[in-house]
């Protein structure tokens, strides 16, 4: 036998990296994308040989024109999508941006139309119910273990 022939298949999703950013308010900033009917977070696809972190930094560099440091791992997410393929989502803390840092935001124009903060509460407004839960398990996880026992 072959190692082809002994080896079981394997899931081969798409995998993609994506910042939360917030502002000093506790919004989440979503960005509008040109090829897409909804808001999403600042991210993108992880290219081959690339870890997820390094993926979220260079697509908020692309996107945006900003290079903030990440922070932790906050979600891990299996989106099965009969359409477009199985994706694996990441998302890392990016914390809260400061007022120098947004003035520094250049958007990519064929990528991006636009930027805003959002509240948690309207999310679903913006984004797909797959999505808002994403965030909101994401800024549950960026509040860390002490705060989230309180709520």
């Amino acid at each position: 036998m072959t190692e082809a022939q002994t080896t079981p298949p394997m899931a081969r999703p798409r995998v993609a990296a994506g910042a939360l950013f917030s502002d000093a308010a506790g919004r989440v900033m979503l960005v509008r994308p040109t090829y897409k009917d909804h808001w999403d977070i600042p991210g993108g696809y992880v290219e081959p040989g690339e870890s997820p972190r390094a993926a979220a930094i260079r697509e908020v560099k692309e996107e945006l024109g900003i290079t903030p440091p990440l922070g932790r791992h906050l979600v891990i997410d299996w989106a099965p999508a009969s359409g477009e393929g199985d994706k694996m989502l990441f998302v890392f803390d990016g914390g809260v941006l400061a007022e120098a840092t947004l003035a520094e935001i250049t958007l990519q124009a064929d990528e991006l139309a636009e930027w805003r903060f959002v509240a948690e509460t309207e999310l679903q407004t913006h984004v797909p119910a797959r999505l808002v839960r994403r965030l909101c398990t994401a800024i549950r996880a960026s509040l860390g273990p002490s705060l989230r026992a309180v709520q």
